[in-house]
């Protein structure tokens, strides 16, 4: 596979380096089964309120390890809301998160031990400017597990390589272009060896001729088998990459199937009316 960019010095990521992706993946997976049949995110009556207003209107989704699911939708139909609720940023009204067996509205459950087992990237970078590429890669393994730095130095560097950018290690955030620093964004995020990859609209914020290489990197994550669940507006990437397609609007799941259902046999009138818009 490679991955192509409009920057000259930009590095291509060689086969050898989705292989050791894919490997990567698939000793997590094996590492934190937790059985056979378990499911790796529960959603049950997920509800989410602000105020007077609900967000969320009682969501019900089960994600099996190894899914890639899309979440298509308008803006303002609490898509972003539901992500953050599965990595505990958000604290549901009522209802439930289960993420590997663990809930998170069990006040015993600690919350970043889960974190451990999600890694989110958002729309925005959030890189420190005051760090190299690579020590903003380094932070969290160092932090949160005490990583000696020798280690973790050596992971950013080849988690770098993943994702094409190892040649900028040493180099500051502010130096790269916006698809690069996301691009980044993702080896961070990595970096915990998290079990389920979250991505909310982790494009929008790019130029058009970035999205493709930040959507390279995330499609090679779903070719290697990590559990993902995305929400984009890139409709043609969804339905490439998703082994099932969610459709929300105003807080609630209108409809959800595979991808050539979804786009190739809309059945509820919202989604038709929104795929006419957007395709």
């Amino acid at each position: 596979m490679k991955l192509t960019t409009n920057n000259q010095d930009d590095l291509e990521i060689a086969d050898m380096n989705t292989d050791r992706l894919t490997q990567r993946i698939r000793t997590r997976q094996a590492k934190e089964a937790k059985g056979e049949a378990g499911a790796a995110v529960q959603i049950i009556d997920l509800h989410k309120k602000y105020g007077d207003t609900e967000v969320l209107k009682g969501i019900d989704i089960e994600v099996a390890s190894g899914e890639v699911i899309s979440i298509i939708g308008p803006s303002g139909a609490g898509k972003s809301t539901l992500l953050r609720c599965i990595n505990g940023l958000e604290t549901p009204t009522s209802g439930r998160v289960v993420v590997f067996g663990m809930d998170l509205s069990d006040p015993k459950t600690n919350i970043d031990r889960v974190r451990e087992h999600v890694g989110m990237v958002f729309q925005h970078f959030n890189l420190f400017p005051n760090m190299s590429v690579a020590e903003n890669i380094m932070l969290a393994p160092t932090m949160l597990r005490k990583t000696p730095k020798e280690d973790a130095y050596q992971q950013a560097l080849d988690l770098l390589d993943i994702v094409g950018l190892k040649e900028k290690a040493d180099t500051g955030p502010q130096s790269l272009s916006g698809g690069q620093q996301q691009r980044v964004a993702i080896a961070r995020a990595l970096a915990m060896n998290p079990e389920i990859m979250l991505f909310d609209e982790a494009t929008s914020a790019l130029d058009p001729e970035m999205v493709g290489d930040v959507l390279e990197v995330i499609r090679s994550l779903a070719q290697g088998g990590m559990t993902m669940i995305l929400v984009t507006h890139e409709m043609a990437f969804a339905r490439e990459v998703s082994s099932r397609v969610i459709f929300t609007d105003a807080g609630v799941i209108e409809e959800e199937g595979t991808p050539e259902q979804i786009f190739g046999d809309p059945h509820s009138p919202r989604l038709k009316t929104f795929l006419s818009k957007v395709l």
